[in-house]
């Protein structure tokens, strides 16, 4: 039974990554692993655990505790993706898009790759993929182009994310559970993590040479009910969204409630604001196509249903020990920090970074390890960065995936190649620094 969970996982990753080739929706084989998963640990527990200590009452418990930390993520992007529609329907991206007048390939994709990495510090990784995402598609023509300019904010988001405390779930872990400290996670991380973006944008700058074919914005057709919203409107709406996703962090902070509260508090407000504004246009029948009420239809649900999918099957491996197994592994066979981490680093785009890193903090007590040591370090870079060496290794991944509808084998050819040189230059470039 433990083998035959391994394989189903692996056989489902791999119609996943074949999803174009078999042209089946990867949120199906997602939902499908995730459920068999749990259902052969039901059906199996006996073979898998010792008597009394795998029953279905203990199983159903670590299932609860699991989807309760999934649900969170995945109100989270519900919230997340309506704000970013919300702000979209309303034109607020056009504050954005009408400035951008260049078109060089490779002058745009460092500006955009340093404003995804500093506003990822901000707000977290995915969140600034979620909205990179939806900018992008605003004025970047060509597919290869859009494909290839995403590519670049997920290796940025999450390169942006592993030198805040609050820049990706991984990192929140380790800072909430007291094994790194802000100011010290900041200033050991922030110059490899900028290696680790610099790195690629060089690679990328050589095989983007030219000019980059924009979208002609069309105004507004005077019968659209957008055409009656006016510029300040439109701005309102663009600040509040923004607003909203800005300050997802500190009102986390402040009340310590999850993420997704924050998100949706937000998003209450929005869709207040954004009905009275509707009140004083008279095109109710076109408003329609306005309000959160409508975005929500058009919010790309599948991409949630991966997530479910995706999450539920790495818990399952988590609760059967397959993650543990695999640490102690490494652990006994490599027995050195910088190479268990690297390891972890690639293995997290496989296999979501968050048990790798619960499963590390769970075998290495902080007795061993203290606070801000170089182990804790260490692994809030790998886990943070390595998830960029494959789409779906990171929680940025998947949500840029799910809105523009990547190829996993694009990626695997256009852009894990720059993404595992920048993850390799920035653990040179710690090593260099702790030395």
């Amino acid at each position: 039974m433990y083998a035959l969970l391994a394989i189903v996982f692996i056989v489902g990753y791999a119609m996943i990554a074949l999803e174009h080739p078999l042209r089946i929706n990867k949120a199906a084989p997602a939902v499908l692993v995730g459920m068999l998963i749990w259902a052969l640990l039901m059906l199996g527990h006996e073979q898998l655990f010792p008597p009394g200590e795998g029953d279905f009452h203990s199983l159903n418990h670590h299932l609860m505790e699991h989807m309760s930390d999934i649900a969170s993520i995945l109100f989270f992007l519900l919230g997340a993706m309506t704000v970013v529609e919300l702000m979209d329907a309303h034109e607020g991206f056009r504050v954005i898009t009408d400035r951008i007048k260049t078109t060089n390939k490779t002058a745009l994709l460092w500006v955009l790759g340093f404003i995804s990495f500093f506003l990822s510090a901000a707000l977290d990784n995915m969140t600034t993929a979620i909205v990179m995402a939806a900018l992008l598609r605003k004025f970047i023509k060509e597919k290869e182009d859009l494909w290839m300019f995403a590519g670049m904010v997920i290796i940025a988001a999450n390169a942006g994310g592993a030198w805040s405390p609050i820049g990706d779930v991984t990192t929140i872990m380790l800072w909430i559970g007291g094994q790194v400290t802000t100011m010290n996670i900041i200033s050991k991380l922030i110059l490899p993590s900028l290696v680790c973006l610099i790195v690629p944008l060089i690679y990328l700058s050589f095989k983007s040479k030219g000019k980059l074919e924009l979208l002609e914005v069309p105004d507004v057709p005077a019968g659209d009910a957008r055409a009656e919203l006016t510029k300040g409107e439109k701005y309102l709406v663009f600040f509040l969204g923004l607003g909203t996703l800005l300050g997802v962090p500190i009102f986390k902070n402040y009340t310590h409630l999850p993420p997704f509260m924050g998100i949706m508090l937000g998003l209450g407000i929005l869709w207040i604001v954004t009905e009275f504004l509707h009140l004083r246009h008279p095109l109710w029948q076109e408003r329609n196509q306005m309000t959160v009420s409508s975005i929500l239809k058009k919010v790309d649900h599948s991409s949630i249903l991966f997530f479910l999918g995706i999450l539920l099957a790495v818990a399952g491996l988590q609760v059967a020990g397959h993650l543990r197994d695999l640490a102690e592994v490494l652990d006994q066979k490599l027995g050195n920090i910088w190479a268990i981490n690297s390891i972890i680093g690639v293995l997290s785009a496989v296999v979501d970074n968050v048990p790798l890193v619960a499963g590390a903090m769970g075998m290495y007590p902080m007795t061993q390890y203290p606070p801000d040591h170089l182990f804790w370090e260490l692994l809030a870079l790998c886990a943070g960065t390595g998830g960029s060496i494959l789409i779906i290794g990171s929680a940025a991944g998947v949500a840029v995936m799910g809105i523009l509808h990547i190829d996993f084998i694009w990626y695997l050819k256009r852009i894990a190649v720059p993404a595992a040189l920048g993850y390799v230059a920035s653990i040179i470039t710690f090593w260099l620094l702790w030395h």
